[in-house]
């Protein structure tokens, strides 16, 4: 198993070999991260491709972001909260034993079909719930990785202009 630093080392340098306009990839990486956080995993990598394609964020770094923000680590936390957020605007219409029981079978190695197929048995308030959990979980996210990643990337790229500019 790896060393949270080494993992946040691995992500970084992923990061900084990424070519393109910061602005692109910042966007990128605000897809991936919103996509990310919010509980929709069976559909994460067609919906940043899909996001991506629609707000032009660069995919890669989307895909980075969102394999980064959510992992098997992160699922219980990111699902607790989204239900936990969710239940407090839309109350009562999710119990935690309706979760448990959904969560054991997504991390049970399920197929995408079965995987969908169980989210749908618990109906649209669940749904529901969740989604909007989520959704209000993944904003702050979402917004805060934009602007520090546009910085990041906007001052690699002054960096590698500047040495290019030395030589």
């Amino acid at each position: 198993m790896m060393k949270p630093q080494r993992t946040a080392k691995y992500y970084y340098l992923k990061f900084l070999r990424l070519q393109g306009d910061p602005h692109s990839l910042a966007l990128g990486v605000a897809i991936g991260l919103f996509i990310g956080v919010t509980p929709t995993i069976p559909l994460h990598t067609a919906l940043v491709v899909l996001f991506c394609w629609i707000l032009r964020g660069n995919l890669i770094a989307a895909l980075i972001a969102a394999t980064a923000i959510s992992n098997p680590i992160t699922w219980i936390p990111q699902y607790h909260l989204s239900w936990y957020i969710g239940n407090q605007l839309i109350p009562g219409k999710l119990t935690w034993e309706k979760i448990k029981e959904l969560l054991d079978f997504l991390t049970s190695g399920a197929g995408i079909k079965e995987s969908i197929a169980a989210i749908a048995q618990m109906g649209v308030d669940a749904i529901g719930v969740m989604v909007l959990g989520g959704i209000l979980l993944a904003i702050p996210f979402t917004i805060g990785g934009y602007f520090f990643s546009f910085n990041f990337f906007a001052t690699i790229r002054r960096k590698r202009s500047e040495k290019h500019i030395l030589k």
